[in-house]
């Protein structure tokens, strides 16, 4: 049986502390949550000015983790990334001087604006937890949490995100514009100072291991992960889907699904708790068919069509 408490108590205090900061947006904190339960990355896609910058660094805050935040540009280059080795006249040896992805939590903003080349120096330490510089691998710190951002909207001179790179993201989400009240209550909020300044620590990064550990744990049912199966199976056979989600889509629903479970004070998984994360993780790993293209078929809007259609596991007796 597992034991969730650690669990829950981490994200209660870390999720009161960002909200603060990110006022009206609790489900979309939630999932953020899940995913750093999951030592997955998530994927911000949304408009200037909501907040995205805002998140990363309360919950950097929150957990006392360290915080470095890339600005991508057209003009960076892998090693601005990843680190450089440079040659030390009195040692007369080559040091490595360590790039700003190796920190605990690393905001990426507007990855899209920069080239594949450099997109790519990403890959490894998302999925492996390490980053390779002249043959010499360097692990990442732990716990690792990558926060891409980028701006769905404006499109020139960008370059999109090649699907090995959308696929290591475990969750892609979107704030939204907030309420009318939550915004009255922003102005009056940032009359005199922003409230990041004030967010202190609540938790620690080794909680934060502790509860990553725990999650683990969770129960999942064979019935339920048929369903995983059954839903990924079916973006894979849909007309309207040229690729669909790859078996490291099944394992981000599996994982996010146990923490979530965890978050709600259970200790099993259940349907609902699949069909409130498979937008989430799974619609930024499908491709569209051309023709689909032409008729604007959305992914989120095959997903939605998938929950509605596969069927859902019953009951098993024991």
């Amino acid at each position: 049986m597992a034991n969730i408490q650690p669990i829950q108590d981490l994200t209660a205090k870390v999720s009161a502390n960002v909200a603060r900061v990110i006022l009206g947006k609790h489900a979309e904190i939630e999932l953020a949550m899940v995913a750093l339960l999951c030592a997955g990355h998530i994927l911000i896609e949304d408009v200037p000015g909501v907040g995205k910058t805002m998140l990363a660094r309360a919950l950097a805050k929150s957990l006392g983790c360290s915080f470095k935040r890339l600005q991508f540009t057209p003009d960076m280059l892998p090693t601005d990334v990843t680190g450089v080795s440079v040659f030390n006249q009195k040692t007369r040896e080559f040091e490595f001087r360590a790039g700003p992805v190796h920190a605990q939590i690393v905001l990426t903003d507007e990855i899209n604006r920069a080239t594949p080349k450099t997109q790519s120096a990403l890959l490894e330490c998302m999925e492996e937890r390490q980053v390779t510089v002249d043959g010499v691998t360097y692990p990442m710190p732990q716990p690792f949490f990558v926060m891409a951002t980028q701006n769905p909207i404006e499109y020139e001179g960008t370059f999109p995100l090649p699907e090995a790179q959308l696929d290591r993201f475990m969750l892609r989400l979107r704030l939204g514009y907030p309420a009318t009240k939550d915004e009255l209550a922003m102005l009056d909020a940032q009359r005199v100072a922003h409230p990041i300044e004030d967010v202190a620590q609540v938790a620690s990064a080794e909680e934060l291991i502790v509860a990553q550990r725990a999650v683990k744990d969770v129960y999942v049912d064979a019935l339920v992960k048929e369903y995983i199966l059954a839903l990924v199976d079916a973006t894979r056979k849909h007309p309207d889907i040229y690729l669909g989600a790859s078996p490291r889509g099944s394992l981000a629903l599996y994982k996010t699904a146990q923490a979530r479970a965890a978050i709600r004070g259970r200790d099993f998984v259940a349907p609902d708790d699949i069909k409130a994360l498979v937008e989430s993780a799974l619609a930024h790993r499908l491709i569209v068919s051309p023709a689909a293209r032409l008729k604007n078929v959305d992914p989120r809007a095959v997903v939605d069509e998938l929950i509605h259609s596969v069927a859902v596991p019953g009951s098993r007796a024991a």
